[in-house]
């Protein structure tokens, strides 16, 4: 059972969906699929987690953008190699 983080029902149920993320450099904005979200069947609110966006927005912070296409899954994306190990800006990992 999952609780809804806008009205708080218990008819939140994990869904795949289609997301669109500004990349960090401003530069474009790409589509991802299959990205891990909530679904409230309530309030009919569609969202990720933020774990799933902290792990998006790091992620595309510190891979090389430019070898990612207009549309990549969530999973494709995930598998591309980063730069560096984490993100030294996330301050809370310390």
């Amino acid at each position: 059972m999952i609780l809804c983080e806008w009205c708080e029902s218990e008819s939140a149920v994990t869904s795949k969906t289609t997301v669109y993320w500004e990349l960090p450099d401003g530069t474009r904005a790409i589509e991802i699929t299959d990205t891990p979200g909530v679904q409230c069947k309530e309030c009919g609110m569609v969202y990720q987690e933020e774990d799933t966006i902290i792990q998006l927005e790091d992620q595309l912070l510190l891979i090389d953008t430019d070898q990612v296409a207009k549309s990549i899954s969530y999973q494709k994306l995930m598998e591309i190699p980063r730069r560096l190990k984490r993100n030294y800006f996330r301050y809370d990992e310390l």
